[in-house]
């Protein structure tokens, strides 16, 4: 006399819940990081409160924008080599950016920058730098 097992009872639901939850999680980490943005680009900050960083690769934004306050250059960071927690907020890494050519040029570390959005690709010539304002170049 054998019974039906948990996995052939509760398995498909089970299944179908965690699916919806994982669509639940990319949905609420997508609207997050658009709404960090838009924040960041209209109103140039507050940065406080942002995302984490295992919600923003979670949505697909791979790269965090830099601007340099010394040399007024826009450079971006790989959010997937960042050696942090992935429950680490992303404006908590806005003290460990350096621009290296401040650096160069000043004879040490030279941190003085801004975060100005997220990114799903790298600044190139296809994708420019984000803008803040429209009198901005």
């Amino acid at each position: 006399m054998g019974s039906k097992s948990r996995e052939y009872m509760f398995g498909a639901t089970v299944r179908h819940l965690a699916e919806r939850a994982k669509e639940a999680r990319l949905t609420a980490d997508t609207a997050a990081c658009q709404a960090w943005n838009a924040r960041m680009l209209a109103f140039r900050g507050p940065a406080q409160p942002s995302p984490a960083l295992g919600d923003a690769l979670n949505a697909g934004y791979r790269y965090l924008e830099v601007k340099c306050l010394g040399c007024e250059t826009h450079q971006t960071v790989a959010l997937d080599i960042v050696r942090r927690p992935k429950w680490t907020p992303i404006h908590e890494l806005e003290r460990y950016m350096r621009c290296k050519q401040c650096s160069r040029s000043n004879g040490y570390p030279f941190k003085r920058s801004h975060l100005v959005a997220l990114r799903t690709n790298k600044i190139s010539a296809l994708n420019p730098p984000s803008t803040w304002w429209l009198g901005e170049r």
